[in-house]
């Protein structure tokens, strides 16, 4: 299975009780910012400079876990930020794995071998490492030498413990995806247990936007990724991609994956921020979501990323006759991909061209703080 059975059965049976209810708008993800702060500064990264005047506020445990139990969705992605520079993360993640949260810690791995000893292996939690690509360019793209290299030994210590490790990568207009088969052959022989990935999504905060592509590029880039990509144990859905290739229309589900952070209920969305609230309630209530979109607010025009799309996918959006079963299909069945290396050798030093982002998306439906920064973070590994 891509996914552990108890995080597919709480997530239907979530979906089912909401839609029975008739509940007209419930998330799925929570995107949890427990800071902003970061030991990184990449070349796409919006969010340290969106909240560079708050850059050292932090949420408390007892903030996150009211927000956790406010908006109730079944999977938290903690992300930020580094969240492996938060005090109390250890705590943090025994709390919400307390209350039956399922939880993807997003990082750029390079603090896991340090604070390892602060967590305990789970199925309801793993590790999601943020990686653009091999050595050479996934340095470039954070802007530090040795960054991948740590992220490795980090993925290593942590396999080693018996923790679930996912990575997630974003792809952007110069990304190599012979180079991300590489990364994925890579990484299968060090026991990552899936791959996210998510196209990039440029927007105000990012200097930088020569790296972005438009609707049609994601859709082109997107039909070869999936060809030589699909072999592996992607964490995405076979809905979600098909809308990335251009083969299955989707209208955003900004609210399937709201974000909190020390500012409050970021809105609309993970990527774009017009307003804080100061409760879900609210968030939900007075976000005028009918003006966001593919067409209807021109910042929405080439994003089609994970955390606003693959919702919508799994909630039914525009649905076709056998997405269920497609959808069921998926879950019961890995990628098949063999290990091309072993997990005692090094990483290469890889030469691909990719322009990457920041590190560390989940759920996320995301990547991950956002993408076009640090990928998206999120995941939805649920069914119809």
């Amino acid at each position: 299975m891509r996914f552990p059975m108890t995080l597919t059965r709480r997530m239907t049976g979530y979906i089912m009780r909401n839609k029975m209810a008739g509940t007209g708008k419930f998330p799925l993800v929570l995107m949890l910012e427990p800071l902003h702060a970061c030991n990184l500064t990449c070349t796409g990264c919006g969010r340290i400079r969106e909240y560079k005047p708050t850059i050292n506020e932090m949420l408390t445990v007892e903030q996150c876990l009211g927000a956790a139990e406010e908006c109730g969705a079944p999977v938290v992605s903690i992300c930020g930020g580094e969240p492996l520079i938060y005090p109390e993360i250890g705590r943090l993640t025994e709390e919400l794995l307390d209350r039956k949260k399922h939880i993807y810690l997003c990082t750029n791995g390079m603090f896991i071998r340090k604070r390892l000893h602060e967590f305990k292996p789970n199925e309801s939690f793993f590790f999601n490492v943020h990686l653009d690509g091999m050595e050479k360019t996934h340095d470039m793209c954070v802007e530090r030498d040795g960054v991948f290299r740590e992220a490795v030994e980090g993925i290593k210590a942590a396999k080693a413990a018996g923790f679930l490790v996912s990575s997630n990568t974003t792809i952007y207009k110069e990304t190599d995806l012979e180079e991300i088969a590489e990364l994925y052959d890579f990484l299968t022989g060090l026991g990552v247990d899936g791959f996210m990935l998510s196209p990039a999504y440029s927007y105000s905060a990012v200097q930088t936007t020569d790296m972005f592509m438009s609707r049609e590029e994601i859709q082109e880039k997107f039909r070869l990724a999936c060809a030589l990509l699909e072999k592996y144990n992607l964490m995405v859905s076979p809905l979600y991609l098909e809308y990335l290739r251009g083969e299955r229309d989707l209208m955003c589900t900004a609210w399937g994956n709201p974000t909190y952070n020390p500012r409050g209920w970021k809105g609309p969305c993970y990527l774009m921020t017009d307003s804080h609230s100061a409760s879900y309630k609210e968030f939900l209530e007075k976000t005028p979501w009918e003006n966001y979109g593919y067409g209807r607010d021109p910042r929405c025009q080439d994003c089609m990323v994970h955390v606003g799309y693959e919702p919508s996918a799994v909630l039914g959006g525009n649905p076709r006759l056998g997405d269920s079963w497609k959808l069921l299909k998926w879950q019961m069945v890995r990628g098949t991909r063999k290990p091309l290396r072993s997990a005692s050798l090094h990483p290469s030093n890889g030469g691909g061209n990719g322009k990457g982002n920041g590190h560390g998306a989940g759920p996320a439906a995301g990547a991950t703080g956002g993408t076009g920064e640090k990928a998206d973070r999120s995941v939805l590994p649920i069914l119809q």
